[in-house]
């Protein structure tokens, strides 16, 4: 009988008889010699720990210099209680989509110009939920994503004061109808989402083929109608709802 390879420790091997055999042969123990625990290598304190769908690398590195227009974020810890302070398990916490800036690539070429990452360490930055690749950087989380990822530079704590990057606006979103033409009184789950709102800020605008910032076409202030269900949504501290989303998901500016 050849013999049976385990991976794990504590788990018994069993045999299959051959057709005819007494039922007390049925089942059999390999002999000790063919079973070997295979063992992991334990896991590093410190360094940097590149996390994907099915594997754990973990090189003994402990710094981490971004290429080209890409940055590397530090993520901000997620929300453990809620605005009221009712403590949330792991499962209900929020995945963040912020954190400080620690480094930066050198930028890339576009046309016959130098380009810079405009972001500078240090910067408090909002980005895409689903962007990046997230590392383990000397114990603490990283996200390493490129500079058109970024939605914006957080000036402060609120929301209303997001500088959106490239080609975003930040739209402070027109509050929803609270009953219906007949005067129903409508709840927050029957309310219709709103896809009108007014500018607060735009974006330095994207790159031409010669790595030249073209204007956007809208200013702040405009009243416009956009994309339903475009953008990243944003609450404020006094609770007003914003949206960041790019110049080509405005269908029309309203007067």
């Amino acid at each position: 009988m050849a013999p049976v390879q385990f991976s794990a420790a504590g788990v018994g091997a069993v045999a299959f008889a051959t057709k005819g055999m007494a039922s007390r042969d049925a089942l059999r123990l390999p002999p000790p010699a063919a079973v070997r625990v295979l063992r992991q290598a334990p896991r590093p304190s410190r360094g940097l720990v590149v996390r994907a769908a099915a594997a754990v690398v973990a090189p003994k590195y402990t710094t981490l210099k971004p290429l080209a227009d890409r940055v590397l974020v530090k993520i901000k810890s997620a929300e453990q209680k809620t605005t009221g302070g009712i403590l949330l398990p792991s499962a209900a916490q929020s995945k963040p989509q912020g954190g400080e800036v620690v480094a930066i690539g050198e930028g890339r070429t576009v046309g016959d110009n130098k380009v810079e990452v405009s972001i500078q360490v240090g910067s408090q930055v909002v980005y895409s939920k689903y962007a990046g690749t997230e590392v383990e950087l000397n114990d603490s989380n990283h996200l390493i994503l490129k500079e058109d990822d970024i939605i914006g530079i957080l000036e402060t704590d609120d929301a209303k004061d997001m500088k959106p990057l490239s080609d975003r606006v930040l739209i402070k979103v027109a509050e929803a109808e609270d009953r219906t033409p007949g005067g129903l009184l409508l709840t927050e789950t029957t309310k219709e989402k709103p896809s009108i709102g007014t500018v607060v800020a735009v974006g330095p605008g994207p790159l031409d083929e010669e790595g030249k910032r073209i204007p956007l076409s809208v200013s702040a202030g405009s009243t416009v109608l956009y994309s339903k269900y475009a953008g990243s949504e944003f609450k404020g501290c006094d609770g007003t709802s914003y949206i960041v989303l790019r110049v080509s998901d405005l269908m029309a500016v309203l007067s």
